[in-house]
């Protein structure tokens, strides 16, 4: 199975990890180099949205608590409060809620400010993630990026890395100066979420929910297009890495954790190879669960 996965990212020109488990037989797993760790983008306000929720449990954080963001304190991005013009106010819940569903920038770092780097590193360690760091938010990547690209703004810093006629930049996809994860890690993280084992009930239940809400549905999803078939993910891309970690829950209530990372090697803007690989091997790993 883990040639087939292999041949499955190769065909797409990619390099894939993947770690896929039974959340009802932990012992059955898939995986192919579960422990390498790389850079996740976006992936990060998963561990983020557990620290947040965790934080709430602990009271140290209230839900409730209301933020008001100005546009010139947001950073750009092409979803969420980061496309809007006008100030906002939202409650952390809120917040959490569209750093999820839409991969928004903005809530996702005004929530890291609540949160703290710190704060959260410490929560990761505790919850048993031994390979995942969380070095800072969306606005610090970014502004990292430009002066890597030494371009004048984010669209030119992007551009660059989607150029494919250049040498990508010294270290633009070094997991030592990045937030960055390993497959199993992530799988380690859903299945204490999906077992209610770090959460309470309620903000169990919030955290499945905003996961199952996400509006992306071209990678792990495009591998299980049947009704029935649930699946809650969250997504992450930066240049030429396209990931998504989440769990697929099938018609008859079996459960699985499953964690894809890719660097292409192409760094165009679109990869739709690459999102269909990410399906793909996911169908692929738990088909052999099942």
């Amino acid at each position: 199975m883990t040639a087939r996965i292999r041949a499955t990212f190769d065909d797409a020109g990619a390099r894939g990890w993947l770690h896929a488990v039974s959340l009802d037989h932990p012992d059955q797993t898939v995986d192919l180099d579960p422990d390498v760790v790389v850079p996740i983008a976006s992936v990060y306000k998963l561990p983020l949205l557990a620290a947040y929720c965790y934080l709430v449990d602990a009271e140290e954080l209230n839900p409730q608590q209301q933020v008001t963001l100005l546009p010139e304190d947001r950073i750009d991005g092409p979803t969420g409060l980061s496309i809007l013009q006008d100030p906002v106010s939202m409650s952390l819940r809120d917040l959490a809620a569209m750093m999820m569903t839409v991969s928004d920038n903005a809530s996702a770092d005004a929530l890291l400010n609540q949160v703290g780097v710190d704060r959260l590193a410490q929560l990761l360690r505790s919850f048993g993630l031994q390979h995942t760091f969380v070095r800072r938010g969306a606005a610090g990547n970014l502004s990292e990026l430009r002066r890597r690209t030494g371009a004048s703004d984010v669209d030119a810093a992007f551009a660059v890395l989607a150029d494919n006629d250049q040498t990508d930049p010294a270290d633009a996809y070094d997991a030592a100066g990045m937030s960055a994860s390993s497959a199993r890690d992530m799988t380690t993280l859903l299945a204490g979420l999906w077992s209610g084992r770090l959460l309470s009930a309620e903000q169990t239940v919030f955290a499945q929910r905003v996961m199952q809400q996400q509006v992306f549905s071209q990678r792990l999803a495009s591998g299980f297009p049947y009704d029935g078939v649930r699946v809650a993910g969250k997504t992450g891309t930066f240049g030429a890495l396209r990931h998504e970690v989440g769990v697929i829950v099938m018609p008859g209530g079996d459960a699985y954790a499953v964690a894809v990372f890719t660097h292409a090697a192409r760094g165009d803007f679109r990869l739709p190879r690459v999102d269909a690989a990410i399906g793909e091997a996911a169908r692929l790993a738990v088909d052999q669960l099942r």
